[in-house]
């Protein structure tokens, strides 16, 4: 038995065994999420003994990646599923002509360093508070020899967009909530003039956003979707529970996306 599988069983032994005589749903709802987990991983390290730590398909096909995640889910990323909602947006940048992208919460870079390999013009300007996933990020440029155009950095403030103003640039962020905080036309009008995909985190931030953003972008909203992939021969012999656990992306309820696209482009 691994150690993960042992950490979890005195998990699930510790936590049923606190539970109140009136346990009710959220009780069951950890639990399963806990055991979620587990199973995930155990198919994070199957992936790694056929595939390596390299993503399977979608836009950033043949990517080298990690083993483990700074945070969130990994095996729908090494299986390129991953926000698989936003890959027709991400696939026309391609025509878009951009020169730079700025990543506001990179983490280990799985944004920063796949757009630098699909957008060889694009200099990438990555950023995230933990040192952790910066030094992960940087590793993982150098890893697909793009570090020439991967600039990584710490904190990112509202203002700091004027730095890009006249630039064709786009913007994608997930900062777990401080989206309202950062995107700030008011202190920024260069954003008037980028394009955007920003993750929002309650109802409230993107509420707040469109109505920052109506003027000088059309915007669309894109809900998180069933996942479909052609799975590889050793996925598809297991379970349909195996299936869906393997790409799901451990969202705790509904984070939709904004893309916005300037209306002056």
């Amino acid at each position: 038995m691994g150690q993960l599988t042992a950490t979890t069983i005195q998990c699930v032994r510790n936590d049923v065994a606190a539970w109140p005589e009136d346990a009710d749903v959220p009780h069951v709802n950890e639990l399963l999420r806990l055991l979620g987990f587990w199973r995930q991983q155990m198919l994070v390290n199957t992936f790694l003994k056929h595939h390596g730590a390299r993503v399977l398909s979608g836009p950033f096909a043949g990517m080298a990646y990690v083993g483990r995640a700074a945070e969130g889910a990994l095996m729908p990323r090494l299986l390129g599923t991953y926000e698989s909602e936003l890959h027709p947006y991400l696939e026309a940048l391609r025509q878009e002509r951009i020169d730079c992208v700025i990543d506001v919460g990179c983490a280990e870079g799985f944004y920063a360093v796949g757009l630098a390999r699909m957008l060889p013009d694009a200099v990438i300007y990555a950023y995230d508070i933990a040192a952790k996933a910066r030094a992960a990020c940087a590793d993982l440029a150098e890893r697909n020899g793009v570090s020439d155009r991967v600039s990584i950095g710490e904190r990112f403030a509202p203002e700091d967009f004027e730095r890009f103003a006249g630039r064709r640039a786009l913007v994608i962020m997930d900062v777990e909530g401080a989206e309202t905080e950062l995107l700030r036309p008011d202190l920024a009008p260069a954003l008037g003039g980028m394009r955007l995909i920003v993750e929002t985190h309650s109802a409230a931030a993107l509420e707040a956003l469109v109505q920052r953003f109506t003027a000088t972008h059309d915007i669309e909203r894109i809900d998180t979707a069933g996942k479909t992939c052609d799975l590889p021969p050793w996925l598809k012999a297991l379970g349909h529970l195996d299936q869906l656990l393997a790409v799901w992306e451990w969202r705790g309820c509904p984070t939709p996306w904004l893309v916005m696209r300037p209306k002056a482009a």
